[in-house]
């Protein structure tokens, strides 16, 4: 038995949605300064930069969940990291249907 996650209404109010072209994605591998291999909801595994807004603040470890929006050229194996979910907001995004990791 673990403990229990509690959700407050801040963090659900938090939750960043994916939109337009954004797609989930599951943290595989850390690759060195600030590029994560990504496991994408689309089946496409990127190589993924942490914006320098999150570089510092968020930290990034393998399994998590995150938000990656695909670059224009390269779309299928390149990606900005934009967002990282909390433990609670990835178990919200599976009970809601949109994560199937």
């Amino acid at each position: 038995m673990g403990k229990k996650k509690v959700i407050t209404e801040e963090e659900i109010s938090n939750l960043v949605l994916p939109a337009g072209t954004d797609v989930l994605g599951v943290a595989v591998k850390l690759l060195g300064f600030d590029r994560v291999l990504v496991k994408c909801q689309d089946g496409h595994e990127r190589v993924c930069r942490i914006r320098g807004k999150m570089k510092r603040k968020v930290w990034i470890r393998i399994g998590d969940v995150v938000l990656v929006s695909p670059w224009d050229f390269q779309s299928d194996s390149r990606g900005d990291i934009i967002w990282r979910y909390t433990k609670s907001q990835a178990e919200t995004l599976r009970k809601e249907g949109m994560l199937a990791v």
